[in-house]
């Protein structure tokens, strides 16, 4: 049984899926698209919802450097992704390469974890992107919405459901069902939005920072400055949704590196100066708010500012909502089309050719959540998820190096095999930096993804269907 738990589904044959016009998607992301979908899913997290929270109750003004930490993490695993990716343009991301390098079992597992990632991550954002549509409301138009229907019952302030977020979730639903062309120009259009915001946020209140509220720079010491590096994780795991593109990229060999290193790039430096200015202008101790960057503004009394931040908040926010529901139903088509999971998720529209099952199906449960989830319980869950793909990746890389020296490769890792091996030590470190209850979270839900798989995943399988041989004989 050891052996079928380790059998591997060979590069080629994952190559030639593409070709089966019944269950291939369709190839129309240029350059502009793919990095214009990291951004959109990096920048708007990180900067709009996470960095107020963190710096409040785990790293101070450290939070600047919990950034540069959890990016130099992600740089290790980002050039692990453009590697493969552009070895393997296939749909499904790490699970892909997991099934390619490590074993079905692997490849189930952080096939489940990246169900976890994603879905987690969707819920977090869309319930973030709620706050500040209800403060643009509130602040700009003086229209106050029912409490009760813009908050979960678990929340500091309860209320019955998340009615927002819930509507914001169904519509970009409807919008990704329609095409990937058609999703990738809107998420361009609020990408320069957004990043022009960010931009009118920095000349707007740099002239306003205090260099004295940075002392003390690390109030909560070295270790909560990691244990905010590994929660704000979070804030890149748009790389890795870039990566799920790779089936629909025109050429991929070329354009998926470049996708994931520049949208890397681009949110790191606008990650570590709006914390800088929010931690220089505002005391930590206030920014443990879902919306620190209006706050920012309010205090500087410029309340036309903090409403028009509001606005591109919102954009950015719905971008990053956009490219993760982008990526989960790609995963599970993946997954679908090896058989993993039931053959049905695998269809797809035959006029948008887009996995129009799979969009649906996680609209719907995100939604769900979303109406009834608080935002705190979301972010660490999403980032052990994260951190645990990135190694899988990182492990993948050092495997087919040494197992299919053959394989071209139109992007090599560079200090090979120092920064995969560098990429496994760190996430494993930001890992065991989180919280226990997040791991016994995190565990249960590997739990009953092995319960799945051993049930029905292993005999269903396309390998074991088809006679697949031993994972040394796939190789």
């Amino acid at each position: 049984m050891s052996h079928k738990l380790l059998r591997t589904k060979p590069v080629q044959t994952l190559l030639a899926d593409t070709q089966d016009e019944h269950r291939s998607l369709k190839k129309s992301l240029r350059a502009v698209d793919l990095v214009a979908i990291g951004i959109g899913c990096i920048i708007g997290v990180g900067i709009f919802v996470l960095p107020g929270v963190q710096a409040a109750h785990n790293a101070g003004p450290g939070i600047i450097l919990s950034f540069a930490i959890a990016a130099a993490a992600c740089a290790c695993s980002a050039l692990c992704y453009a590697e493969l990716a552009a070895m393997i343009p296939v749909a499904g991301s790490a699970y892909t390469y997991g099934y390619a390098t490590l074993g079905e079992i692997f490849a189930w597992i952080i096939g489940w974890d990246l169900i976890l990632e994603y879905m987690v991550a969707a819920i977090l954002v869309s319930t973030g992107w709620s706050a500040y549509f209800v403060n643009m409301l509130s602040a700009g138009v003086g229209v106050h919405l029912p409490a009760a229907y813009t908050a979960s019952p678990w929340d500091k302030t309860p209320g019955l459901f998340n009615l927002p977020a819930v509507a914001i979730v169904l519509l970009l639903t409807f919008l990704l069902v329609r095409g990937i062309k058609e999703s990738s120009r809107v998420n361009l259009f609020i990408v320069i939005l957004k990043i022009a915001v960010i931009l009118f946020f920095i000349l707007l209140t740099v002239w306003h920072v205090d260099p004295a509220k940075w002392s003390p720079f690390m109030p909560f010491g070295f270790t909560g400055v990691m244990t905010a590096a590994a929660i704000v994780f979070l804030a890149f795991v748009g790389f890795d949704a870039v990566s799920t593109t790779a089936e629909e990229a025109i050429n991929p060999q070329r354009d998926m590196p470049i996708g994931i290193m520049g949208s890397l790039a681009v949110a790191t430096v606008l990650y570590m100066a709006v914390s800088a200015i929010m931690t220089g202008v505002v005391p930590y101790q206030d920014l443990g708010v879902a919306d620190p960057v209006a706050l920012v503004l309010n205090r500087l009394d410029l309340p036309w500012a903090s409403a028009l931040v509001s606005v591109g908040a919102i954009a950015g926010i719905t971008s990053v909502l956009l490219v993760l529901l982008m990526g989960q139903p790609r995963i599970l088509f993946a997954m679908s089309r090896d058989q993993l999971l039931p053959p049905f998720l695998s269809n797809v529209h035959q006029r948008f050719k887009t996995p129009w099952v799979t969009t649906l199906i996680t609209g719907g449960i995100v939604a769900v959540f979303a109406a009834l989830t608080p935002i705190d319980v979301s972010s660490e869950l999403c980032s052990i998820g994260t951190l645990f793909a990135f190694i899988i990746v990182c492990a993948g890389v050092l495997v087919l190096r040494y197992t299919r020296k053959d394989l071209p490769r139109p992007f090599r890792v560079p200090l090979f095999p120092v920064l995969p091996v560098l990429g496994i030590v760190l996430c494993a470190y930001l890992m065991l930096s989180l919280p226990l209850v997040t791991w016994w979270r995190f565990l249960g839900w590997m739990a009953i993804g092995l319960l799945i798989y051993f049930l029905y995943s292993f005999r269903s399988s396309r390998l074991n269907r088809e006679g697949a041989a031993t994972a040394s004989e796939s190789r």
